[in-house]
């Protein structure tokens, strides 16, 4: 495996795709995205990743509904907030791109999946306006070559590995072939997470390798213990209690 060691800190994704009919404690408006955020980062987070959404509680790129919601979040938190680019959100590259170009509040970062289409145009768009690039490269895709042969990869700002394994058993190794697909590209600036019940199972990883790692209910409902997490605010203390 690649020597990818650095100093590790820990994001948190505070919805994601999920809804309040997976959990009551996913944070979806503008509001509770910030008592959410403000809790997390007093817990421990030292970045925010958010999905925004619109009034009817979908995903959404317009830029009235990533202006409120970045605007909610950095009245309440003093740490750097990114937001999503997923193709869920606006299944058209064109038109992503469009959006990006449309915001008129920036996030300080946004992930971009590279196995997605358009994924070379988004980055240049989002670099363009100044927003920093979290490459996201997932596991069992092609994400990690493409990666690999983008003029894009020097610049990011860092690479989003993300396990879609969710075996607790198996998700450690999965980690590692990642990592390994990874190399050298770009230089260990890594954030390794994983989803569900691989999540802390690749925590773990992350942490015995220094690497950046995330939590939150993007990624987990449950904590170590199995008890069902009521809070971001207490999947970040669990987290933090891991690293230690």
């Amino acid at each position: 495996m690649a020597d990818v060691t650095i100093g590790g800190m820990i994001q948190v994704c505070l919805n994601g795709r999920r809804g309040a009919d997976e959990s009551a404690a996913v944070p979806l408006s503008p509001d509770a995205l910030a008592r959410s955020a403000a809790a997390a980062v007093a817990a421990g987070a030292e970045d925010v990743h958010v999905h925004p959404r619109a009034p009817c509680g979908g995903e959404s790129l317009s830029p009235g509904v990533v202006a409120a919601t970045l605007s909610a979040i950095r009245a309440a938190v003093r740490v750097p907030v990114g937001v999503t680019t997923g193709a869920w959100a606006e299944p058209d590259p064109a038109r992503r791109v469009e959006l990006v170009r449309g915001w008129t509040v920036l996030p300080d970062h946004a992930s971009v999946n590279w196995h997605e289409p358009g994924a070379e145009e988004l980055a240049a768009a989002l670099l363009e306006r100044g927003v920093a690039v979290e490459a996201g490269l997932w596991s069992g895709t092609d994400g990690a070559a493409l990666f690999g042969r983008s003029p894009h990869a020097p610049g990011v700002l860092r690479v989003l590995a993300e396990v879609t394994d969710t075996d607790p058993a198996t998700a450690p190794e999965s980690a590692r072939r990642l990592l390994d697909e990874l190399g050298d590209a770009y230089g260990g600036k890594v954030l390794l997470h994983g989803e569900d019940g691989g999540a802390w199972p690749v925590a773990a990883v992350a942490v015995r390798l220094g690497l950046h790692t995330r939590t939150g209910l993007e990624d987990v409902l449950y904590l170590p213990d199995g008890r069902r997490a009521a809070s971001n605010e207490e999947l970040v203390a669990a987290a933090v209690a891991l690293a230690r």
